[in-house]
């Protein structure tokens, strides 16, 4: 956690890190010796600590040096590290970057995700590093920020100079030459940066192959909108509000539910209708979304073989390959788009007659689960987070996560890819809707997924299979009465 090796790290004004309280969260000490963190809509505790630490903690407000949390530090607070630690497993701190404890921030860094701690790996002056391609700038109010969907933290960018730093990674750059640059912050900025991956070192100073050069190939199949649009439109990779807010209450009137007619002439279909019914007019009808499941009438394991055979499994498979080496499609009961059926169903059980609880992966291809083994802390906290979002304190009984392997249309599809997978995944769910409406059941669409959660789950990169959607399965509590056919 130290400052990176380099002769150039020692000239005089080195910046040096700092961590302190973020300016939304307050300490407070109790004459117990617990400490409590208050943040907007919340309360904390921190666990309980010595006088010493409770007065120690003060200092936090203004920042502690990120380097006295060091084991090996003349100045090293066990119990300041720990309250320190603690407060960044939830996300309430954020970091300085500095000439001085008093004087002007150059660049202060938001965690985005809740256990964030910067990791400074060693620079050496011949080592070659340039931007990502994911990184960018934008304007936050009255911030310049520079952020990447791959980032576990934000940089607000307090020092006009630095912009121009950032710009010259563009191109490949060893140590050595950008320590000539007049806005040189320091190799303390620089790790930072390949620390959160907004930056990367290169294994040859070459704009050749930059792509393939950053992380592995299925990374390097992602275009930046669509790896943006995943991670920010998604939980466990940002700290912006998230769902149902309803910011703008209080600033614009809602649009109308039904769009205002159009002036030209119109044709009254109304007349045109057969008496004849459809059937699956009459089960479109029929579909609702279910929140409270009937705990003591639980699915059973024979109603979720015949709900997964209707809906997801693989039908048939071509094995041969196209002119372009694309290995032909697998194809299931709903469309896909160029038929990549990219879409894979994991099954968090929580209530499930004949199948223990647990985690689960379905083979479409052998029409089969397969289990994944998963703490119960999270397997908890997926089925609570889904329940959090559909409005209830219990959760569903069965919670179908949709993920995709993001690589099967993109190895395809350019600048369209992940939309591709989007109207995929939302074919998938009206078609879980219409089975399990067909079987009495009760089904609701999760509008919130947990990208990093699923990922420690898993074990697999966000950016390799990730989740996408959610559909919450089981008994429905109160069944509502069937409309008319």
């Amino acid at each position: 956690m130290g400052a990176p090796a380099t002769p150039r790290t020692r000239a005089a004004g080195r910046p040096a890190l700092s961590v302190r309280l973020g300016s939304y969260v307050t300490l407070e000490p109790h004459a117990s010796g617990e400490i409590v963190a208050h943040f907007p809509g919340n309360a904390i505790s921190l666990g309980t600590f010595s006088a010493s630490a409770a007065n120690r903690s003060g200092e936090l407000r203004s920042g502690v040096a990120f380097s006295s949390l060091k084991a090996d530090d003349r100045h090293f607070d066990r119990e300041l590290h720990l309250l320190v630690r603690r407060l960044a497993m939830r996300g309430l701190l954020e970091y300085r970057l500095g000439r001085s404890s008093r004087g002007k921030d150059l660049v202060v860094i938001e965690p985005q995700m809740p256990d964030y701690w910067p990791r400074l790996s060693e620079l050496r002056d011949k080592d070659t590093v340039v931007l990502s391609r994911f990184a960018y700038l934008r304007r936050r109010g009255g911030d310049m920020v520079l952020e990447s969907p791959r980032a576990g933290a934000l940089f607000k960018i307090c020092d006009p100079k630095l912009v121009g730093f950032i710009v010259s990674l563009a191109t490949p750059q060893t140590v050595s030459s950008l320590c000539k640059e007049a806005s040189f912050l320091g190799v303390y900025f620089l790790a930072l940066l390949i620390d959160c991956q907004m930056a990367f070192k290169m294994k040859s100073k070459s704009n050749s192959g930059l792509r393939l050069a950053e992380g592995d190939n299925d990374l390097a199949l992602w275009d930046f909108h669509d790896l943006l649009f995943h991670a920010r439109s998604t939980e466990g990779h940002h700290s912006n509000p998230l769902g149902g807010t309803y910011r703008y209450a209080q600033v614009l009137p809602p649009q109308p539910a039904a769009r205002p007619q159009w002036p030209g002439t119109r044709f009254n279909l109304k007349r045109f209708l057969s008496e004849r019914k459809s059937p699956v007019a009459a089960l479109l009808r029929q579909r609702h979304s279910t929140r409270t499941f009937d705990n003591q009438d639980q699915i059973t394991i024979d109603e979720l073989s015949r709900f997964l055979e209707g809906t997801a499994p693989v039908l048939s498979e071509k094995t041969s390959r196209l002119e372009s080496g694309e290995e032909g499609p697998a194809a299931r009961p709903y469309p896909s788009a160029g038929a990549s059926y990219e879409l894979e169903l994991y099954l968090a059980v929580d209530k499930c007659q004949g199948l223990p609880r647990g985690f689960y992966h379905y083979d479409a291809n052998q029409h089969g689960l397969v289990s994944i083994d998963v703490s119960k802390t999270m397997l908890d906290a997926m089925l609570m987070k889904a329940a959090s979002a559909m409005g209830v304190t219990s959760p569903p009984q069965i919670l179908i996560t949709i993920a995709a392997r993001f690589g099967r249309v993109a190895w395809k599809y350019s600048s369209i890819a992940y939309a591709l997978i989007l109207k995929d995944a939302g074919v998938l769910t009206q078609t879980l809707y219409l089975m399990a409406t067909e079987m009495g059941l009760g089904g609701c669409a999760v509008g919130i997924t947990n990208i990093d959660l699923f990922a420690r789950m898993t074990g697999v990169d966000f950016h390799v299979e990730g989740p996408i959607a959610q559909f919450a399965l089981g008994r429905e509590l109160h069944p509502r009465a069937q409309l008319e056919p």
